[in-house]
């Protein structure tokens, strides 16, 4: 088997795409063969309910890794769906940070705790919070590649570049194998001039990592989560579907590039 790869979907603006990209691409990974295993460390545990489990009934969570409570294959879940699992989060991953003031290596924890786990995957998706906290720089330091979703919209640029900035000073200070994954466009519009000078513009400050599939505005990958089924299972035939499999397939190739 291929090393596993790890890989954190991230950008600390909301509202791009970034839960929805992490739990599909996870299923259309998963749904072609991959064994994947999604990482909800976002505190509003929106990964975990999109795939189906009730974050407020859990007890044992990434919160609880990082406290030291747990170790990482004690909290994982299989989900419903084939070759796909899952380490859920709720609202007590917020208090995380606070808990690990003055904790001796605090950066690598998720690291360590991956490490253990690696050789059974093929595929670790961690969604990251939509902030650049303690909890993403854990996501980075224990990642291969990062991901990044944009929205075609003016202000996309404005916060990738502080993204980067993170990224190449973890690259720097703590995981200097870290690369940029790709940037893949969400919530893309084709009948709007802007959303196709959005993906000129990034292409052109980027150069080459930037993703041909591109996902489209799609009611039924809003209405997808809260039936607790990734799109691919709530309806395969949509536009959304066609795309994350599209995307599911530029990332596996890129395995063998």
């Amino acid at each position: 088997m291929s090393k596993c790869r790890i890989i954190s979907v991230a950008n600390q603006k909301g509202g791009v795409g970034k839960t929805t990209t992490s739990i599909n691409l996870s299923s259309c990974l998963a749904e072609k063969g991959k064994k994947v295993l999604l990482i909800d460390a976002d505190p509003q545990g929106n990964s975990t309910s999109g795939v189906g489990l009730n974050k407020n009934e859990l007890t044992n969570t990434l919160y609880t890794v990082f406290l030291g409570e747990n170790e990482l294959n004690e909290v994982i879940f299989k989900t419903d769906f084939e070759n796909l699992f899952v380490v859920p989060s709720n609202m007590n991953l917020s208090g995380a940070e606070i808990e690990l003031i003055g904790v001796e290596n605090r950066e690598y924890i998720l690291k360590d705790s991956i490490n253990k786990i690696i050789n059974d995957y093929d595929f670790i998706i961690i969604d990251c919070p939509p902030s650049l906290n303690l909890i993403t720089i854990n996501a980075l330091t224990a990642s291969d590649t990062v991901l990044v979703p944009i929205q075609c919209e003016y202000f996309a640029l404005e916060g990738l570049e502080q993204l980067l900035h993170t990224i190449s000073l973890v690259k720097k200070r703590l995981n200097e194998h870290l690369e940029i994954e790709g940037i893949v466009f969400t919530m893309f519009d084709a009948r709007t001039n802007l959303s196709l000078e959005v993906v000129e513009q990034v292409k052109k400050s980027l150069g080459t990592n930037v993703y041909k599939s591109v996902i489209p505005r799609n009611v039924r990958l809003g209405e997808a989560p809260s039936h607790g089924l990734p799109i691919n299972f709530y309806d395969p035939k949509s536009k959304g579907a066609e795309s994350y499999s599209a995307l599911a397939d530029e990332v596996i190739e890129k395995e063998w590039s």
